[in-house]
């Protein structure tokens, strides 16, 4: 039984489910990342699609374009990329008082 995981198939579902999340088109992400806007419909489609793997350098510019940690692109558990996302959103005190909460369950 084959239980490999296709990180770019995560990749591409997670990065499609981001952008439709902030109501942009692929050419208004791909603007947004600093892609020529020429070809930023096509290139993201293709990022989208896994016909073309985006370099680590171009995730970030889309993850930070979807306000979206880069780990969330690469997540293959569905509640820790929820997690994830929500985590980024918290303020700092926020952060800190759940983390002493888990801090303090798990010890």
């Amino acid at each position: 039984m084959n239980t490999s995981i296709n990180y770019l198939d995560v990749f591409c579902q997670r990065l499609k489910a981001a952008r439709l999340a902030k109501g942009l088109s692929q050419k208004s992400l791909g603007i947004l990342a600093g892609i020529d806007e020429f070809v930023a419909s096509t290139r993201i489609n293709r990022y989208e699609k896994g016909v073309h793997q985006a370099s680590i350098d171009v995730a970030q510019q889309l993850a930070n374009a979807l306000e979206v940690p880069l780990a969330y692109f690469y997540m293959v558990d569905d509640e820790l990329a929820d997690l994830t996302l929500s985590w980024s959103k918290l303020s700092d005190e926020e952060k800190d008082k759940i983390f002493a909460f888990i801090k303090n369950k798990s010890s």
